[in-house]
């Protein structure tokens, strides 16, 4: 393995390489394996579903913390690879999202030490996650498909198909706090502030 972790799919191994893949490729192996934090060559329903979806190679894997739309926190595997986002329950190896690379517009962080990320995706509700790893995931963004880096530690978010939020963080005595507005509901290209 000369680029990092590959996935090995037997039936496309007379295939060319893809030369327009948005990777680079020029990262140094162990760089990349370090940041599988999950192992992920030992969960085969995982490297099945990757290979069925012809991802290569797997730029970042952990577990994270995902928080729905009515607030709920989930833990999900988050995986990035050279075309693709994959949020797999980690109790059944199954597949909840999928979220293909080209769809993702920017990254929003806040200017704080926090550990909470949003990808901000135009043609689908958003993600919110909070990982340790932030600054890793934030990495394996970029060199997959270079998407915007937003900081602001106020903006706002998809929550749902239907809901925008807005979330805002603060720094107080050291420590942070993170604020969640009211509802928003879109209606059309309008959208109203929910009681």
């Amino acid at each position: 393995m000369s680029e990092g972790n590959q996935i090995d799919d037997s039936k496309n191994d007379d295939v060319a390489e893809d030369e327009s893949s948005p990777v680079q490729r020029d990262e140094p192996e162990e760089k990349i394996r370090k940041r599988d934090h999950i192992d992920i060559l030992s969960h085969p329903n995982v490297m099945r579903l990757l290979n069925k979806q012809g991802d290569q190679i797997v730029l970042f894997a952990d577990k994270v913390l995902k928080f729905t739309g009515s607030g709920k926190m989930k833990y999900r595997y988050l995986m990035i690879t050279d075309f693709a986002v994959y949020l797999i329950d980690p109790e059944t190896d199954s597949l909840r999202r999928r979220i293909a690379l080209a769809a993702v517009e920017k990254i929003c962080v806040s200017e704080l030490t926090d550990n909470f990320l949003v990808v901000i995706i135009p043609t689908e509700y958003d993600l919110l996650i909070a990982s340790a790893r932030k600054n890793e995931i934030i990495t394996a963004f970029v060199e997959a498909y270079e998407p915007e880096v937003v900081s602001s530690n106020r903006f706002e978010y998809n929550a749902a198909s239907n809901m925008v939020k807005e979330i805002e963080f603060e720094e107080i005595e050291g420590t942070w706090r993170i604020l969640f507005s009211s509802n928003f509901f879109k209606v059309g290209r309008c959208a109203w502030k929910g009681n």
